[in-house]
């Protein structure tokens, strides 16, 4: 995989990983490695519909579990590592 196609896929992951830093840090490098604007730009619309499935995704499994009562809070549920 060239610099090129590296750079464009750094962009990309910071727009799906909601890192601003990141963001800012990896445009700068592919502007500096010589990638058009229009390039970076379609680098961030691929991870932005990526990303916007992954949500809609959650929102209908929260709707799933509304809809199959969601466990009360006495009841133990395995916790994933966000939430403990």
């Amino acid at each position: 995989m060239d610099d090129r196609m590296k750079q464009l896929i750094a962009v990309g992951a910071s727009v799906g990983a909601n890192c601003h830093p990141c963001l800012e840090y990896t445009v700068g490098k592919a502007l500096e490695a010589g990638i058009g604007r229009d390039e970076i730009m379609e680098a961030v619309d691929v991870a932005k519909a990526i990303k916007q499935g992954a949500a809609s995704s959650m929102d209908k499994l929260a709707l799933k579990l509304i809809g199959n009562r969601l466990p009360l809070k006495s009841q133990e549920t395995e916790k994933c590592s966000c939430c403990s």
